[in-house]
């Protein structure tokens, strides 16, 4: 017996099927780099995420989901103005696999429009601290930190022109759909971009995990009072020396014998709670 579906609900029985050609090849970092942000689109993965995007009234350019999937995603969606909502496609198991790449076990994906872009000098205007990110260039490291620094209350977030989209389907993932929450804007390098962030109030602070550096509680305590910019490095690589050049602080967390770094979410969450705990306002 043939399954029958609501009005307006697309059946897809070709991967290769141009209605659903956002959704092509999605385990291909690559591809997906030079085809989503040209095309101005991200992919939201999963319930959660597709919740969020509901929620920020963001344009959903089409969904994809099982057929099983599809009462809950029908309800998700039932919010949005009849005339605004996005075509829903269903496919079969085989099919979905052929199209994204990999088994769809978070029951929907969909396309969505990028929302404009912030600049530095909109990050700098939010009210607490921000958090800055150097040379991420892993989308499940840069969603990890989006998701720390969003529970720890930083206010906003910069990132390097080198590191990995924040709107990347990945990093929307790890994230828990924090990047669509925290405001942020990509800048270019610390010595460009640090003078707009220190004139607007922030006191730059990089982390290091090396020795010769005061503790983080030490640092922290001689700002208190003031926002800060909090400057997180890759895990390979640490900051580049031309940022540490140009911080006004730089802290250390200390740690157990035998252990030497933090990977960056935990760092990001370890200094945003130090940050809350000794300035008292939400950054």
């Amino acid at each position: 017996m043939t399954e029958v579906f609501p009005d307006g609900v697309i059946v897809i029985t070709d991967p290769g099927d141009p209605r659903v050609s956002d959704f092509t090849s999605l385990t291909d970092m690559d591809f997906r780099r030079r085809m989503e942000q040209p095309a101005g689109l991200f992919i939201a993965e999963g319930y959660l995420v597709l919740e969020r995007v509901v929620a920020k009234s963001l344009h959903i350019r089409s969904i994809l989901t099982p057929a099983k999937r599809l009462p809950r995603v029908v309800e998700i969606v039932e919010s949005i103005p009849l005339s605004m909502r996005p075509p829903i496609a269903v496919a079969d198991e085989e099919t979905l696999r052929a199209m994204t790449g990999f088994d769809m076990h978070r029951g929907v994906l969909a396309s969505v429009h990028r929302p404009p872009t912030a600049t530095v000098s909109d990050i700098c205007a939010t009210t607490g601290n921000i958090a800055v990110l150097e040379g991420l260039v892993d989308p499940t490291n840069v969603g990890l930190a989006f998701r720390s620094a969003a529970a720890m209350g930083f206010t906003g977030c910069l990132l390097s022109a080198d590191c990995a989209d924040p709107l990347y389907r990945r990093a929307i993932r790890t994230s828990m759909g924090a990047v669509l929450e925290l405001p942020w804007a990509r800048g270019t390098r610390w010595v460009d971009d640090g003078p707009t962030v220190v004139a607007a109030g922030l006191s730059a602070m990089a982390l290091s995990p090396r020795g010769e550096y005061a503790d983080l509680d030490e640092v922290i305590a001689g700002l208190t009072g003031r926002r800060v910019a909090a400057i997180f490095g890759s895990e390979g690589d640490g900051l580049q020396t031309s940022t540490m050049e140009h911080v006004e602080a730089v802290a250390r967390i200390p740690m157990a014998v035998g252990i030497d770094s933090l990977n960056v979410a935990a760092t990001v969450a370890v200094v945003g709670y130090a940050l809350r705990c000794r300035h008292g306002h939400p950054g």
